[in-house]
């Protein structure tokens, strides 16, 4: 980030992770780690082998032990984690984390019998001991742990796939994210990295946006290689993974860990690529005819409209947007959300080697979230801010189910994020009197649910065919280019033009390499809001209640069970239509503005 932009933003806030730890090198660390240890040799000296004979207030007894065990060791991976993306490219925090996390790695390998020793424990036993109340108190963590035992295998395997992901998959997600954070890209003699230079894709002057477009397709191509083969790598790694563990079709396991049935997905999926054409095709014909152009370039996709409010957002304003938005849904809402500004429980700057993009790390129940993000003052970043900090409050609330609960299935946990993007985009639109400046405000929101809906899905289906393609064999980087551009081209219609450069752009999506499938989970949450928001809109009365209760359960209840008090059902086939309806619906009315 430039100077003079720095100072028109205003100060922005760096987290402060003395709530974890003090540093790296602080006793307290040392200590917990130690004790980490300590506790999970006893842990296994204690139960291996006999948790079978255990009766239920013996099982409750050792589950308590279990999740405190966990508290603590996440503690630790949390802070490592949050320390290292600070910055990736610095390698005393590059030997930091790996160091931490092998040792995590070791001492959850003493611990690794306690969940499949559990999973052999006969049905009709477990049930019985489920009637003292301590241990039925874990009966949906127990329920969620049941469903992974037909993939799981023999205790020698399981500790030899956790062993060997640090060679693995969690070598090559430390390669992806350490290059990515290294690359610089060159704009009309200004050295970037990732973040300014994608935020050039928002600049109201096309050349500077055409600039940044050739800039990044410049950096990605020089580097095209390394990113096929982290891809290939990793795609074969879940192949192995997948084929030893029996799953059949290559999403089932995160379906499975998002605790969504893969016919929801597949419903989801059919529903949005059906509706490309009543959503993207036609927004992006209508935005080049805005634009005074007969097709967009595809660094035209994002640029502002001729009214859009392009000014920076001065954090301070940013903060006031959203709080005041959260705080018109709910007060309790907001105040959750204001202790992240004022205990530093954010990390705004765009810097040098920071990880790029933007996520709210839960940590653990004993301490709270922290939120990062690369903040430019556009109003995206606005928008993004609203989604981390709806994500926080989430985290915040669902705390209270410990260690082993306060864990939301993907699909459900970006629920809260984009409903409070919701909110805070109505409250925009509510203060906005000038009619050009609602269209711009309105068509930017089309674009952000264009992005979280008809983009995801086109990711979604671009990992199916890469993962499908690379059980043929490697693949080379002209072949997952093409399929980057067909996949592109099916969502996004005829009226972007992809230029040279741009079949490359799929190299730096790190949701590809992190968590292979999860990008269905942004559509699942972006339909299941605007279904959520139309019931808030026809009855306030009760909502906010049955919004934290949802918020509140963390992972201990299936997405059915949720939202039904909502009147609301995933399973529904035309569910999916009927929040799909709300953008196009936006669209309409843009048509007629």
């Amino acid at each position: 980030m430039t100077a003079a932009a720095a100072q028109s933003l205003g100060p922005l806030p760096e987290w402060n992770l003395a709530d974890l730890y003090a540093g790296p090198d602080a006793p307290e660390f040392a200590a917990d780690m130690k004790t980490g240890e300590r506790l999970a040799r006893e842990f296994a000296e204690t139960y291996r082998g006999k948790l079978a004979g255990l009766d239920g207030a013996g099982l409750a007894c050792a589950l308590k032990e279990y999740e405190a065990l966990s508290d603590l060791l996440g503690r630790t991976g949390s802070y490592a984690q949050l320390y290292y993306v600070g910055d990736t490219t610095d390698s005393q925090r590059g030997k930091f984390y790996g160091d931490v996390s092998a040792k995590l790695t070791d001492i959850s390998t003493l611990l690794l019998f306690f969940e499949l020793e559990l999973n052999r424990i006969d049905d009709a036993a477990l049930e019985k001991a489920m009637q003292v109340p301590a241990l039925a108190h874990y009966q949906p963590w127990i329920e969620n742990l049941r469903m992974e035992k037909p993939y799981q295998l023999d205790d020698k395997l399981e500790e030899l796939f956790l062993e060997k992901s640090q060679t693995s998959a969690s070598a090559f997600n430390r390669l992806f994210d350490e290059t990515m954070a290294g690359l610089r890209f060159e704009v009309e003699g200004e050295t970037l990295t990732l973040e300014p230079t994608l935020n050039l894709m928002q600049n109201p002057v096309e050349a500077r946006r055409k600039a940044g477009a050739e800039a990044l397709a410049r950096t990605f191509g020089a580097n095209l290689k390394l990113f096929t083969l982290i891809t290939n790598t990793l795609a074969k790694d879940k192949d192995i993974s997948d084929r030893w563990r029996g799953f059949t079709d290559i999403a089932d396991a995160r379906h499975l860990s998002n605790r969504v049935e893969p016919e929801v997905v597949l419903a989801l999926v059919e529903s949005v690529r059906r509706n490309y054409a009543q959503i993207s095709h036609r927004y992006y014909r209508m935005k080049a005819k805005w634009l005074g152009k007969d097709k967009l370039m595809h660094w035209d996709r994002n640029a502002p409209l001729p009214a859009e409010d392009t000014r920076e957002v001065p954090w301070s304003e940013a903060r006031e947007m959203v709080l005041s938005a959260y705080g018109q849904f709910a007060p309790e809402m907001a105040d959750i959300a204001r202790t992240f500004f004022d205990r530093n429980w954010i990390d705004a700057p765009s810097r040098p080697g920071k990880a790029p993009g933007a996520f709210a790390h839960p940590t653990v129940p004993s301490a709270h979230p922290y939120v990062l993000l690369n903040y430019m003052g556009k109003t995206r970043d606005v928008m993004t801010l609203a989604h981390e900090l709806g994500h926080g409050v989430h985290q915040v609330l669902a705390a209270k189910q410990g260690a082993l609960m306060a864990s939301t299935p993907l699909t459900l946990a970006e629920t809260a994020s984009v409903f409070g993007e919701m909110l805070t985009f109505q409250a925009l639109l509510a203060r906005t009197d000038d009619p050009k400046k609602r269209k711009a405000l309105l068509a930017s929101k089309v674009e952000d649910m264009i992005n979280t809906v008809v983009r995801q899905i086109a990711f979604y289906s671009f990992e199916r065919e890469v993962h499908t393609a690379r059980k043929q064999g490697e693949l080379t980087p002209e072949q997952i280019n093409a399929i980057w551009l067909k996949v592109q081209a099916e969502s996004l219609g005829d009226a972007i033009v992809f230029g040279e450069g741009y079949e490359t752009f799929w190299t730096y999506i790190p949701h590809f390499i992190h968590s292979p499938f999860y990008v269905y989970a942004y559509a699942f949450g972006d339909c299941l809001v605007n279904s959520l928001y139309a019931r808030y809109r026809e009855s306030a009365q009760g909502f906010q209640q049955k919004y934290f209760e949802m918020l509140k359960a963390g992972g201990t209840r299936h997405h059915s069970d949720l939202l039904r008090p909502f009147g609301l059902d995933a399973a529904d086939p035309g569910f999916w239509d009927k929040g799909l309806s709300v953008i196009s619906g936006m669209i309409d009315e843009l048509e007629k503005m």
